[in-house]
């Protein structure tokens, strides 16, 4: 495991004396495809420069993370909520239930958790903690960052095989302007969320057409 000779590692935990698991979301402003989250223990004295939000990573440099990351947690999971039920319950309802699902997904229970931003409910009988921009303060969350971010990128990946119109292989689903203009010559596919608005509002027309 790499050490850090000075402050440039974040601290592996926010309470250093329990097993606390990290968690964190990825995908939630995108207009199709599930949002993902990830769940991470890691060791006590785990250390290393390269994890930090995820946002932060190049491609290569995530994907070399989440490599280190799988090999020296203690537990870590993935897990995801597809475009239909964010549709029926709500990106931020679907967000927490995907950071749920990864953490019952986890094969060693935490005694807490770490979660990032500011919603969340509660999981079982643990006692959490949210951290506004947690993926930049503690490691555990900016591993999950990581994790949820890069299964992400790889599922609209390989989405975009079956979906190639939507060039979700650049754009990962996110709202660019090309990702929207073929929104509104294809029209939306089933992974796109309904309940978003798809297009800007000098495009309904044509989508209504």
């Amino acid at each position: 495991m790499s050490k850090c000779a000075d402050t440039s590692c974040l601290p592996p935990a926010s309470r250093p004396g329990l097993r606390e698991a990290g968690t964190d979301e990825a995908g939630r402003g995108c207009l199709a495809g599930p949002v993902f989250a990830a769940a991470v223990i890691l060791p006590t004295d785990f250390a290393h420069p390269g994890i930090n939000d995820s946002k932060k990573l190049s491609h290569a440099r995530r994907m070399e993370m989440a490599a280190i990351i799988r090999e020296r947690a203690l537990a870590w999971a993935v897990a995801r909520v597809d475009a239909g039920e964010i549709d029926r319950i709500n990106i931020l309802q679907a967000s927490i239930l995907a950071m749920h699902r990864a953490l019952d997904a986890l094969d060693t229970e935490p005694e807490a958790v770490a979660v990032d931003g500011n919603r969340f409910r509660p999981w079982r009988q643990v006692p959490w903690q949210t951290f506004v921009k947690g993926d930049g303060r503690l490691a555990n969350i900016a591993a999950a960052s990581i994790l949820a971010k890069t299964e992400r990128d790889l599922f609209m990946q390989q989405a975009a095989l079956e979906y190639p119109q939507y060039h979700w292989e650049e754009n990962k689903g996110y709202p660019t302007i090309s990702h929207r203009a073929a929104i509104a010559q294809h029209g939306p596919s089933p992974l796109h969320r309904m309940s978003f608005r798809l297009l800007a509002p000098q495009q309904l027309s044509l989508f209504q057409q």
